[in-house]
């Protein structure tokens, strides 16, 4: 069964409805702060995906989290207030980014057997007897926490009264830039896929000159929500963190992890010396310079 497409979607979806009524119920069970109460909830929905994760012998369970949480907790937090502009604008900006990436992934997800991210898998055989604890702290419990940090500065707006600003305005537009930079480039990506060719590599359009430009979309998309958030709200310039968290958690295990992997393929020390780590410009080579120069 596991191996049927239909099947594996039809079993995600139980697991994220079931998240879902989990983390209303917390929330509404608690008598904390708002940000302490959502922070509870958050823990208690990935935990139910946990343990599907284990049920299902497959971590990528919990990788339309990354996507959905963002959509489900801003929504439930904006239905009964006064509407305005600003938030009108961020929360769709950041659904069109949660449908999107969601997308990508039900194209790229083939059912609950076969499935599972190689990072997954990867740490599943160097950790060996400790992978349960590594799938619960390092696959579920840190993406969740940074999400939910990436999320709380909008959360903050969808609950005021908030009128934006220009810089409102041209901050989430970087963010919707960012949505259309991941858009182009995973298409990119899957093109290449299904033509390599025997083409170790992608060089053409974003990722001629860039090896992640599907990250740096996601790092902007943050940082530009973090930034629209704050300005329209006036104050908590704390909320920040999360978009930090973000980048940090992109730059030192995300884009390492991706590298490693990439290093395996002859050429690739060429290819890396050809290309930036995150912008799609052309890198300035000391043999290029000196073609420049002449």
């Amino acid at each position: 069964m596991k191996k049927s497409r239909i099947f594996s979607f039809v079993c995600i979806i139980f697991v994220y409805l079931l998240a879902i009524m989990a983390g209303i119920f917390t929330y509404l069970a608690l008598p904390w702060d708002m940000w302490l109460n959502l922070f509870v909830a958050d823990v208690v929905a990935t935990l139910v995906t946990f343990v599907f994760s284990l049920i299902f012998k497959n971590a990528s369970v919990y990788d339309p989290y990354w996507s959905v949480q963002p959509i489900v907790i801003l929504i439930a937090f904006v239905v009964g207030t006064q509407l305005t502009v600003i938030k009108m604008i961020i929360l769709l900006v950041v659904c069109i980014w949660g449908i999107r990436l969601t997308a990508n992934w039900v194209y790229t997800f083939r059912n609950l057997s076969e499935t599972q991210d190689w990072r997954y898998t990867m740490l599943q055989k160097k950790t060996g007897r400790f992978y349960p604890i590594i799938n619960l702290i390092g696959i579920h419990l840190v993406p969740t926490i940074v999400v939910y940090a990436c999320a709380l500065p909008a959360v903050y707006v969808m609950q005021g009264e908030f009128l934006g600003n220009i810089w409102s305005y041209i901050f989430i537009a970087v963010s919707l830039l960012a949505v259309i930079l991941q858009t182009v480039s995973d298409l990119q990506m899957h093109k290449f896929r299904n033509n390599r060719n025997g083409q170790l590599f992608i060089r053409n359009g974003l990722w001629k000159y860039s090896r992640h430009p599907n990250y740096l979309g996601e790092i902007l998309m943050w940082w530009g929500v973090a930034l629209s958030s704050i300005v329209t709200i006036g104050y908590g310039y704390y909320l920040i963190i999360g978009a930090v968290l973000n980048t940090l958690l992109f730059l030192f295990v995300s884009i390492p992890m991706a590298d490693a992997r990439q290093a395996q393929k002859p050429g690739f020390e060429e290819y890396k010396k050809d290309t930036r780590m995150l912008l799609p410009i052309r890198k300035i080579t000391r043999l290029s310079k000196d073609k420049l120069d002449d």
